[in-house]
């Protein structure tokens, strides 16, 4: 019973939370994953593979998001979050092929950085 009140609450959420926080959301929560790796490393870490494809994911759909022509941001934005983008998969490549702790700490900050950066702009 409580499981379905959860669920109800988070449906909720998902339908009145603006774009900016569900992005900056997102971020948080796959930097909050990454740290949990990260504080409890180990090299066989199963749940690293999962972590990586979730951000990788939340990735692509921002580069795919800044690259379309339809895109509302000013170029200059677009360009930048697509380096970053590009940045970000890349690293998480190198992070699978040769895992290690601190490859993470990059990861993390990038996603806390930009999540802060939307939650302040939907404040402006």
């Amino acid at each position: 019973m409580q499981q379905q009140g959860a669920r109800a609450y988070q449906q909720v959420a998902r339908q009145t939370v603006s774009p900016r926080d569900l992005e900056a959301n997102l971020l948080s929560k796959s930097a909050s994953r990454f740290q949990r790796i990260r504080d409890d490393w180990t090299r066989e870490n199963r749940d690293l593979f999962a972590a990586l494809q979730f951000n990788r994911r939340l990735w692509n759909i921002f580069l795919n998001s800044v690259t379309r022509e339809d895109s509302v941001l000013p170029r200059d934005v677009r360009e930048n979050v697509a380096n970053l983008g590009v940045f970000v998969l890349k690293h998480s490549l190198a992070v699978q092929i040769e895992p290690a702790a601190p490859k993470l700490d990059v990861l993390i900050n990038i996603n806390r950085e930009v999540a802060a950066g939307l939650r302040a702009g939907a404040n402006l």
